[in-house]
């Protein structure tokens, strides 16, 4: 599963969850360390002097194997936002088919919501940090305002810059068959029919979900890892209830955003 932020990734994950051949956690190491192990043998001059390719590629491969196995399910999906950009590690090291999940929504409702959440959180005493995007404001000298919040999240190094930019280089790979688009507001307004869309692309027999009783039974961290207390809290409930962009973002995000939906929203017309 890939994707992008505030997109109903956690929300898919504990609907999933219900289907007792499923298993879908939190975001994920594994493709780091895939990654991080690559380039350890690849830039390594002992490894270079004397190469093997095979038992390289086995070593990797059996990474998210070995991270998975307490869990006793045939079915295990992965999370991770660069997944997309990284078909050719699950095809090449995994040696699986890729079929990657990718949650989407439209990106001036993820800027608004990761704005509710941060004004719901205000820093508290005692807390180990700060959000995560106020913490990379203070870092670079930027006065901590929404305009720069925005403005860092869809700009490199922002958590929806990356996402998109994963997304777009496996769409400019010609790996779009690989993919399935989950658009969170059909998500909410359609659930069944979007389960249905999903199992199709899985290959997997359907499984009847029920969508209120929700939770996230594998829940992370979140005030230590970002933050924010309930970045990952799914309602009981499947319904939207975040308002609308045009209350929350400030006037020059919303003007950027309907200036550069075409480009921002480029999954739209692939």
């Amino acid at each position: 599963m890939a994707g992008l932020p505030r997109s109903g990734s956690t929300l898919l994950s504990s609907i999933l969850n219900q289907n007792p051949r499923f298993y879908s956690g939190p975001s994920s190491p594994v493709l780091g360390a895939m990654y991080a192990m690559e380039e350890n043998f690849t830039t390594n001059e002992l490894y270079t002097g004397y190469p093997k390719p095979d038992q390289v590629k086995e070593i990797i491969g059996s990474i998210p194997h070995h991270f998975y196995s307490d869990i006793e399910k045939p079915v295990v999906f992965d999370k991770n936002r660069a997944w997309t950009a990284r078909v050719p590690y699950i095809e090449g090291y995994i040696e699986q088919q890729a079929k990657i999940l990718v949650p989407v929504r439209r990106v001036d409702e993820i800027l608004a919501s990761v704005l509710t959440m941060i004004h719901r959180n205000p820093f508290q005493e005692g807390q180990d940090r700060i959000n995560f995007v106020d913490e990379y404001l203070v870092k670079t000298n930027t006065p901590i305002n929404d305009y720069n919040r925005c403005t860092h999240l869809i700009n490199p190094d922002g958590i929806v810059y990356e996402s998109l930019n994963a997304f777009k280089l496996g769409l400019d790979s010609n790996m779009r068959d690989k993919m399935h688009f989950v658009d969170y507001n059909d998500m909410v307004s359609n659930p069944e029919q979007v389960m249905e869309n999903i199992y199709d692309f899985l290959g997997e027999e359907y499984y009847e979900h029920k969508f209120d009783g929700l939770s996230n039974i594998h829940r992370e961290n979140d005030i230590n890892t970002y933050g924010l207390n309930d970045m990952h809290e799914v309602h009981s409930k499947l319904e939207k209830i975040s308002s609308l962009p045009e209350s929350i973002l400030p006037e020059e995000i919303l003007n950027l955003y309907n200036e550069n939906k075409e480009s921002l929203e480029f999954w739209s017309s692939k």
